[in-house]
């Protein structure tokens, strides 16, 4: 299947027409299927999660969890489509102002009805900035009305733009257009909270006896650095279409360990597979063995702030020499394709113009990327020296170990490794105190903008600090854009911008390589954002 053309026509097509009105279809098993008595259910996970707190997750590890736990307007089916959510339906007549239909039966883990006050709640929690939260950035996105004043302080979170219709119905209103609102809802800092369970409990997040949440599951026990445990939610509006009684998420640093485990039959479902052992796994477990396409670039951000990366000579010199194919074809092994753009090569509805260096000849690369050093002072005698952060993995690893050795080799820089459990990582990241860092983007809607608003000077998510007001105002241009082609224009300029200043080395599209165990049936192939709902799994007999 061409994934590129499958994934833009669903999003595009479904977000991007003036009116808007949808209904649920149910994910049913397949004729014949015959399930097994227990449906336990074992996930490997990234690393130990940070927090179960909507508004305050930012990474994977985080998400996965969430999205069995809560539930937001809307969802995804197995293919990638936008389908209802708690909204069973949805409509807009100028992609400004958007009403969401709540269904009537959606009911929180203890009971109580999910209302249009929940989710009004819950996203001006997220936008105070008393909270604090790290997805500021992406909300702002949204362009709900007065959103940057609320999150900055200058107005009352009362004054942001969504508002309760009535008990069932949910009102945005927006600054300014923007056709892919519907998927944007879908973030997990745009889930509902319970209100008074938060502002009566100690622990609302990590203690399963005060934990209560709208998800298909609910959280059952944690053990740190050991497992989160779910139970079905008897109170889900689907309970009686979701199959699995118990969901198992296992934290692993070590992705060997992983596959350890999946091989004694401890782990269904492992959330990749270590680069080194891809094609020798790819051979012993045909039947098991799953990569496709997932709307994320790994890349690595040069702090710009600070010396030696505050100039554009020395960042592009070191992301030239760094050699994509070779990463690619001979350390991760799973189908990666090199990228020289930040924007995924699957993203709905954008082919961005490749830079000129990605045109040229490794050899072309290694020239240029030598002259760039010696006109910034650097050379023999004065050789590039820093430390290049990764957070623990064995992919992570290898990749790393793998573009220290190509820099030493093609610029003769001194490239210190340092690697960190993924909780440490996160607060080095968030705090620049870093040279070089290994970062990837996965992508929170099918759109460019997910991407490239990333880098916008005023970001949370800027873990490069770049700042440049002629990006900023490509990204402006963009979201005020009334057509499609023009705002793909203005993605482009952006694009260009970012080969020019080099904040970032983008170096690989990810292809998603994991084991998914036979027995295992409703796992998503198609899905290019990764979203996989264990409410849509079960396990065969």
């Amino acid at each position: 299947m061409d994934f590129k053309k499958h994934s833009t026509a669903l999003i595009i097509s479904s977000l991007l027409t003036p009116f808007i009105s949808v209904t649920a279809v149910a994910e049913t098993l397949p004729a014949g299927t015959s399930l097994a008595k227990e449906q336990h259910l074992v996930r490997a996970n990234d690393a130990e999660a940070a927090t179960l707190d909507p508004a305050k997750a930012e990474g994977l590890p985080e998400m996965h969890i969430l999205r069995d736990l809560f539930e937001g307007l809307v969802i995804q089916d197995r293919d990638g489509n936008i389908t209802p959510g708690v909204a069973e339906s949805w409509e807009t007549e100028d992609n400004q102002t958007f009403v969401f239909h709540l269904r009537k039966d959606a009911k929180w883990s203890n009971g109580d009805p999910v209302t249009a006050d929940d989710f009004v709640y819950a996203i001006r929690r997220a936008v105070d900035p008393k909270l604090a939260s790290p997805n500021v950035w992406y909300l702002k996105l949204t362009q709900i009305s007065n959103i940057a004043d609320v999150a900055e302080g200058k107005k009352p979170v009362e004054e942001l733009g969504v508002s309760a219709v009535d008990k069932h119905t949910v009102k945005f209103e927006l600054d300014s257009k923007v056709p892919y609102f519907v998927a944007m809802t879908g973030h997990t800092s745009m889930m509902p909270v319970h209100k008074t369970t938060l502002e009566n409990s100690d622990k609302p997040w990590s203690d399963p006896k005060q934990f209560v949440g709208n998800g298909a599951f609910v959280l059952d026990e944690w053990v740190v650095n050991e497992r989160i445990e779910l139970k079905k939610n008897p109170n889900y509006w689907d309970s009686s279409d979701t199959n699995l009684t118990q969901v198992t998420y296992i934290p692993f640093e070590n992705q060997n360990s992983s596959i350890n485990r999946y091989a004694v039959g401890e782990v269904d479902i492992t959330s990749d597979v270590p680069t080194h052992m891809a094609q020798q796994l790819k051979t012993k477990y045909q039947d098991a063995f799953t990569a496709v396409p997932l709307l994320c670039t790994y890349y690595y951000a040069f702090n710009t702030t600070r010396a030696p990366f505050d100039d554009a000579r020395v960042r592009k010199a070191v992301s030239y020499s760094m050699m994509r194919d070779v990463i690619t074809n001979g350390v991760t092994q799973v189908g990666n394709l090199p990228a020289y753009t930040f924007a995924h090569e699957y993203t709905a509805g954008f082919d961005a113009t490749q830079p000129e260096y990605s045109t040229w000849t490794q050899k072309e690369r290694d020239q240029k990327a030598k002259e760039l050093l010696k006109e910034a002072g650097y050379d023999a005698s004065n050789p590039l020296d820093f430390k290049l952060l990764y957070n623990t993995s064995e992919s992570n690893k290898s990749i790393a170990v793998a573009i220290a050795s190509m820099l030493k080799g093609n610029l003769g820089a001194q490239v210190e490794l340092e690697n960190q459990e993924w909780k440490s990582y996160l607060v080095s990241r968030r705090q620049g105190d870093f040279d070089v860092m290994r970062a990837s983007w996965c992508g929170d809607y099918n759109e460019a903008s997910t991407f490239l608003s990333l880098l916008r000077s005023g970001s949370s998510g800027n873990f490069a600090r770049y700042n440049n007001d002629k990006y900023d105002a490509a990204m402006d241009s963009a979201l005020a854009a009334t057509n499609e082609q023009d705002r793909q224009g203005f993605y482009d300029q952006a694009e260009q911008l970012l080969a020019e200043d080099m904040p970032i080395a983008p170096i690989y599209y990810y292809m998603q390589a994991r084991l998914v165990r036979p027995s295992v049936g409703g796992f998503a192939k198609n899905n290019v954002e990764g979203r996989i709902y264990s409410k849509d799994l079960y396990i065969k007999e």
